[in-house]
């Protein structure tokens, strides 16, 4: 027999007592608390954004955090407007997929499941039908579940397990594309998650939503400008014409025109009227087809063509002002005879010489009274370019003025001897050297016309 223990067992610690009655309201307020100091950090970067690019990248970012997953993608498909479709360049209502740690390939990859057999797919196809906003949805085990074979091929090449799908869409806007977040293990966003990835895509909905109209409205602003500006530049026999035009944010009054004339004469001209959006646009028509009047009348003289213009301008809108430069050319002769009202000066362009014209100093058109200076009398030499150009292109770089001219002419000094005989080449080679890939320091603000005249 085993004789008991003198002492008996130590007591059992007491149980905790019931926490305050407010200890569990203050957790979860704090809890609340936190997840809108999130939801607010996220919508303000998200609200920063400019571009429709942007906003979809920070849009995966954000929706990573939010889902706690690694990558993702998102599908923006706007729904298109079949009265501005055929008016509009077809990127206005294009589809969009960009992808958050997947590469190009791997997006080639989810493509090729069919579109049906998506939870995205299917809730982009119920959106164009319905106006109400579809449900997400969680796959929290895909390859345990009844998939398409493709589907659950590529899941098993690119190693993802579950998936989480969200809408963006809103009642005034409907569905414009849906985002998806893939999980490396079987996993699904708990109800917190849900709740604030639904807060944020609503948002997210409504900003893109006016991105997109935004874009649209720039590319009605580019038709109607490239509408009012010459659909070809003509043929004149002794010259060769070459033009780009880049059309600014929200609109501009740039211009360009190329008029044959009687006697094979050719006018050029160039200008930029003051303010922007569709009044500086209008103005820009009327004052281009002034200038076209006036030069079959009086071209042969310049500056009376600037006079009337000037006339012109400050009778009909004596609050607006605009910069102007006509040259009346006889490519036979290889003469040139030019006037221009506060605009930048021509820049003649040969296998010798890369100068600007010394234009006399003058005041923009309805800036004085009465307009008027002297012209300049110019000789391009065989082979010889003339460039003109407006003073977006070089305000569109950023830089100072001094600057910018020092730019422009070291890119048509530095041209290749085979750029400089190829008007097209020369002007393609000066705007990717000042303004590469369409962007510059101001962020493609201001409009930009390049004109060049080769003369043989």
């Amino acid at each position: 027999m085993v004789p008991s223990p003198s002492q008996t067992s130590a007591p059992l610690p007491p149980l905790p007592a019931d926490p305050p009655p407010g200890a569990l309201i203050q957790d979860r307020l704090a809890g609340w608390v936190s997840d809108l100091t999130t939801l607010h950090e996220l919508t303000e970067r998200l609200a920063r954004t400019g571009s429709v690019d942007g906003a979809l990248e920070e849009l995966l970012n954000a929706g990573a955090a939010l889902a706690g997953a690694r990558r993702g993608l998102v599908v923006l498909e706007p729904p298109r407007d079949p009265a501005l479709d055929g008016s509009l360049p077809p990127e206005t209502g294009r589809t969009l997929t960009r992808g958050l740690g997947l590469s190009r390939a791997d997006l080639g990859h989810i493509e090729t499941v069919p579109r049906e057999a998506t939870a995205y797919g299917a809730m982009l196809d119920r959106g164009r039908t319905t106006r109400t906003v579809p449900e997400p949805v969680a796959h929290p085990d895909l390859l345990s579940e009844d998939l398409h074979p493709r589907q659950r091929e590529v899941a098993r090449r690119l190693g993802y397990a579950a998936s989480y799908t969200a809408p963006l869409a809103g009642e005034e806007s409907g569905t414009l594309g849906a985002a998806v977040w893939l999980y490396d293990e079987p996993a699904e966003p708990v109800e917190r998650q849900v709740h604030l990835i639904g807060l944020y895509m609503r948002y997210a909905t409504g900003h893109l939503a006016r991105l997109l109209e935004l874009e649209r409205a720039r590319a009605t602003v580019a038709a109607v400008a490239d509408g009012l500006l010459p659909g070809r530049l003509p043929r004149v026999p002794g010259v060769s014409l070459a033009v780009r035009h880049r059309a600014g944010e929200q609109g501009g009054g740039d211009w360009y025109d190329a008029l044959p004339l009687p006697d094979g004469a050719l006018g050029l001209a160039v200008g930029s009227v003051g303010g922007s959006g569709p009044s500086a646009l209008a103005a820009m028509g009327r004052l281009r087809a002034s200038l076209r009047a006036y030069a079959v009348m009086e071209g042969e003289d310049p500056v009376a063509v600037l006079s009337d213009l000037e006339l012109l301008l400050r009778l009909t809108e004596p609050a607006r002002t605009a910069t102007a430069l006509f040259a009346y050319a006889e490519p036979a002769a290889r003469r040139i005879v030019l006037a221009s009202a506060g605009h930048t000066p021509p820049l003649v362009v040969g296998d010798r010489r890369a100068a600007f014209v010394e234009t006399s100093l003058s005041a923009p058109l309805g800036m004085l009274a009465c307009w008027e200076a002297p012209s300049v009398e110019l000789s391009p030499a065989p082979g010889e370019t003339v460039l003109l150009y407006t003073d977006g292109l070089l305000r569109r770089t950023g830089e100072p003025m001094d600057r910018a001219f020092a730019r422009l002419h070291a890119a048509a000094a530095g041209a290749p001897r085979p750029v400089r005989e190829d008007p097209s080449a020369l002007v393609d080679h000066v705007m990717d050297a000042l303004l590469p890939e369409g962007g510059g320091g101001t962020g493609g603000a201001q409009e930009a016309v390049l004109l060049a005249a080769r003369f043989d």
